[in-house]
């Protein structure tokens, strides 16, 4: 397994302290902080200041999914705020390669994000730019959602595009991961795995080893 990105949704904010310190006890550098705005997808969960408060206390990556409508609008203020990743939907931006672009003006690096239904044939003019390609595993937004394995079908192709292509962008999965999940995805060819209910549903740290065992049987 590569790197484990926790999805601070997840996670018990009266207890938030306890559990960094867990993730860093399993060696965990990544916190993926997701933001909404209740039109993209219906919830609406953190924004700027929590990503503020956080780079003042944590030394974590910050890897910011993005899933709101226009999100070149927001990009400026969460990279000011302290976000290391910057991902945007293609699905909710007419002007994804200015979003990109902008990302990467900031200094910060840059994902593509894409939802179930989305095929990988719309982001292959900007995945010479990308940093990070997240594919979503189930549909964005929404809790209780089951994974869909077709999206191991596009991890592969986006494995394939980037060895020929010679690209250096990271492939992220996000939606229901757990050590069962968390093996399709790396034999797939995952680099990143996102993961929430699975991980602070329970012992934290007994999770994160489970995750970490199931990508080293592959």
């Amino acid at each position: 397994m590569k790197i484990i990105s926790p999805s601070l949704l997840n996670s018990d904010t009266y207890q938030i302290k306890e559990q960094f310190e867990a993730l860093e006890k399993c060696g965990i550098n990544y916190i993926h902080i997701d933001i909404t705005d209740g039109h993209f997808v219906p919830m609406i969960s953190f924004g700027a200041n929590t990503v503020k408060d956080l780079r003042k206390h944590t030394d974590f990556v910050l890897d910011c999914h993005l899933m709101v409508e226009n999100p070149e609008n927001l990009i400026p203020v969460i990279a000011d705020a302290g976000a290391d990743i910057i991902t945007v939907h293609t699905e909710a931006t007419k002007h994804i390669y200015r979003s990109i672009q902008t990302i990467k003006k900031c200094g910060k690096k840059a994902g593509i994000a894409i939802n179930p239904g989305t095929p990988v044939s719309m982001i292959k003019e900007i995945l010479p730019m990308a940093d990070l390609v997240l594919c979503m595993t189930t549909n964005p937004g929404v809790f209780g959602e089951s994974f869909i394995p077709s999206v191991a079908d596009k991890v592969k192709n986006l494995c394939e595009l980037r060895e020929q292509k010679g690209y250096s962008y990271q492939i992220q999965v996000d939606g229901s991961i757990n050590d069962q999940t968390a093996i399709v995805c790396k034999k797939a060819g995952a680099d990143i795995f996102v993961s929430g209910s699975y991980i602070f549903g329970g012992n934290i740290e007994e999770r994160i080893h489970k995750i970490m065992d199931a990508g080293e049987e592959m």
